[in-house]
């Protein structure tokens, strides 16, 4: 494994290929090749950036619908809503509000 030994370690062009060629082939992980050849994963992202290697780079997708996202929406306000409540149950003025709520739902 890296070892910040205080060396300052300098690396040719054609190394940088090889271990980037090496990470496009999906046979090894950066975490994997960091290992073997003893290069910081943040070096090889250094590289993975310089040469615009972006399809190496870890991303995340987000995909969602739009049902999806108004079943968030409405487990986030529930949420919300349930916090309120239970501050308010802790001062004992619960009761109070029921009355005012449309068929007393809380």
């Amino acid at each position: 494994m890296y070892k910040n030994d205080g060396y300052v370690r300098r690396y040719s062009e054609g190394f940088k290929l090889k271990i980037l060629a090496e990470l496009s082939t999906g046979k090894y992980s950066k975490k994997k090749l960091a290992e073997i050849y003893g290069i910081n994963r943040t070096t090889m992202n250094e590289w993975i950036k310089k040469y615009d290697r972006k399809d190496l780079m870890n991303t995340r997708v987000l995909v969602e619908t739009q049902d999806e996202t108004t079943r968030l929406r409405a487990g986030q306000c529930k949420i919300r809503v349930d916090k309120y409540f239970s501050l308010i149950s802790l001062h004992g003025i619960r009761e109070h509000i029921t009355a005012f709520t449309p068929q007393g739902d809380i």
